[in-house]
């Protein structure tokens, strides 16, 4: 029987697996990428030859774009954990697929296995959802369970910056383009119950990012927007690997600071379509809105969740297009 860990290369991805292996720890083999490379079920299938009574977790990872090879995993007669809260599809009912699809805009993949792990887990260790929950930006859902866990105002910015950081490090056009590849920042953050023990064991990570993300933000934020107005704005960013790195964090940023204004980062890209240029885009729905980002998102061929979404390729001949969407 093999056992494999399939998992957003982000910090909801991450925090997410860090609850369920602190709770039940497994030697697996673990399969993620770039917060962007979604098909991680296709990776999977595609390379290995799945087995009856193999062990299968996908967290924060969108069902709807996996739906092929789920259903290829669980013909094989592998056993399935799905936890994630973004547009699932159908949900195939199989009697070996545990499926935990929650897709309101309040919450994230780690919030949605902290409850199902409630009863297993320290109390310390529930705190890695809060990360993700600050990572994925519902800062509101994260505050709150910060002031109900009773943490200082100094606990409450590790976390935050913490979450913040991790969600960072996995945008990028490959892993080349990051501080740590996904899977070894987990290894590393896995060994601790709680992400302030993280904190004060691995400071050299934690500093490498948060540096970065200070210089990187630094950049992003004296761009001056493309389009502008009182309820949409667009940035387009270098084709730098700074740029790639802050290009979901920046979305994230911009609409704390305009919570009443979508926002769409378009990062420019290497390859021309004709000879037309094309862009890498982070959406944002506004602060106090957040609903159809992945609707915009899908117009142009892309996905997500309701506050937030992306899109792989945009030409340029459809920028226009997007404003007027947003």
């Amino acid at each position: 029987m093999a056992i494999y860990d399939l998992f957003n290369g982000d910090a909801d991805g991450i925090c997410a697996l860090i609850q369920l292996r602190l709770a039940e720890p497994k030697d697996s083999i673990l399969v993620t990428g770039i917060k962007r490379d979604i098909k991680l079920l296709k990776n999977l299938t595609e390379q290995v030859t799945l087995q009856a009574d193999d062990e299968v977790t996908v967290l924060d990872v969108s069902m709807a774009k996996n739906t092929e090879y789920l259903n290829s995993a669980l013909n094989s007669g592998a056993r399935v954990f799905y936890a994630d809260h973004h547009q699932s599809g159908d949900i195939p009912a199989h009697e070996n697929l545990t499926a935990l699809i929650n897709t309101a805009s309040n919450t994230c993949t780690a919030l949605i296995v902290s409850a199902y792990l409630k009863n297993q887990l320290k109390k310390e260790s529930h705190a890695w959802a809060i990360v993700a929950a600050f990572g994925d930006n519902i800062t509101i859902v994260a505050e709150a369970l910060c002031n109900k866990a009773g943490y200082s105002e100094e606990q409450i910015n590790q976390l935050r910056t913490l979450g913040i950081c991790m969600n960072y490090n996995g945008y990028g056009a490959d892993v080349s383009d990051l501080f740590y590849h996904p899977a070894d920042l987990y290894k590393i953050a896995v060994k601790y119950a709680s992400p302030f023990e993280f904190i004060e064991n691995e400071f050299e990570v934690f500093n490498t990012l948060s540096n970065g993300y200070e210089s990187d933000m630094a950049k992003a934020l004296q761009t001056k927007p493309s389009h502008e107005s009182e309820t949409a704005a667009m940035f387009i960013l270098p084709n730098e690997k700074w740029a790639r790195r802050v290009s979901g964090v920046v979305g994230n940023e911009l609409a704390n600071q305009f919570p009443d204004r979508a926002h769409a980062i378009l990062t420019k890209r290497e390859e021309l379509i004709g000879d037309e240029s094309t862009y890498q885009v982070s959406i944002r729905a506004p602060k106090n809105n957040l609903i159809g980002a992945d609707v915009i998102a899908a117009k142009f061929g892309g996905g997500g969740r309701k506050g937030a979404a992306g899109v792989d390729i945009l030409t340029e001949s459809n920028m226009n297009k997007l404003v007027d969407l947003l």
